[in-house]
């Protein structure tokens, strides 16, 4: 049913991938063994994003770009992710995909569902899952609704915690990391 390892770690790596890229908007796909992203780099004055822009429109007639993380190259993202963080009592920008993707993933862990799809818009997310019983079910949220989750995941880091996650639309979950 759902990934061997946690969706929150995932995710956050997955979002670092998507930041050295410059895609905050796209369409994620979670397959039996690996992640498919469909996004569009953000527009920059950067020459080497230019540069790449320029090259995957020559190429394909598009600036998208379709990315596939199997599962152990999500592993090896996270590993090089692990080593880069630091300043450990630094709270970081929720705002950022990969702290938002990681928020969003402890969330898919509170509530035990498998990730289908996950479609991020600049202020909005759209969650489709498949819960314990089977059946596929759907949610669209701000970025913002998720702010408080995010808060409690930092502010308890480093400790044994019990998360619980609230929507208007489900029962309350709990999630002990």
């Amino acid at each position: 049913m759902a990934a061997t390892k946690p969706y929150d770690e995932d995710l956050r790596a997955i979002g670092q991938a998507l930041e050295a890229r410059n895609i905050s908007v796209f369409e994620l796909k979670r397959l039996a063994d690996r992640y498919v992203i469909e996004g569009t780099p953000q527009e920059t004055s950067s020459l080497r994003t230019k540069v790449r822009q320029w090259y995957l429109q020559l190429r394909s007639g598009s600036i998208a770009e379709s990315l596939t993380f199997r599962l152990a190259d999500v592993e090896k993202l996270s590993q090089a992710g692990r080593a880069k963080r630091s300043r450990p009592r630094h709270l970081p920008d929720f705002y950022s995909v990969s702290n938002t993707l990681r928020t969003v993933g402890a969330y898919l862990d509170a509530k035990g569902v498998e990730l289908v799809e996950l479609h991020k818009r600049p202020i909005s997310i759209t969650l489709s899952y498949r819960d314990k019983e089977g059946h596929q079910q759907g949610e669209d949220r701000t970025v913002s609704s998720f702010y408080n989750l995010f808060l409690e995941l930092y502010g308890k880091r480093g400790q044994q915690k019990t998360l619980t996650v609230k929507h208007p639309n489900s029962q309350p979950s709990a999630l002990t990391s």
